[in-house]
């Protein structure tokens, strides 16, 4: 299998990943505003931090599907 394409579950699967993952950066990033514990504030930094490679990671495997929809390349802009 020298260019192996996602079956159209497997797309649609990863796409609501995608979604998913946007979505808990944004309320990472969001409720990182409204907590005081340091410590707390920093494990949701870390968590944005891998929320964003995943997402990468994500978006090289949905470049295989067979069809796509348009995927931001910044997934966070209602944050900033």
């Amino acid at each position: 299998m020298a260019n192996p394409t996602l079956a159209p579950h497997e797309s649609m699967e990863l796409h609501e990943a995608l979604n998913f993952k946007t979505l808990c950066i944004a309320k990472s990033k969001l409720m990182q505003g409204l907590v005081f514990d340091q410590e707390l504030k920093a494990l949701m930094q870390k968590d944005v931090i891998q929320s964003i490679q995943q997402i990468a990671e994500l978006q090289a495997i949905y470049a295989r599907a067979p069809f796509k929809a348009t995927v931001p390349n910044n997934p966070t802009p209602i944050t900033h």
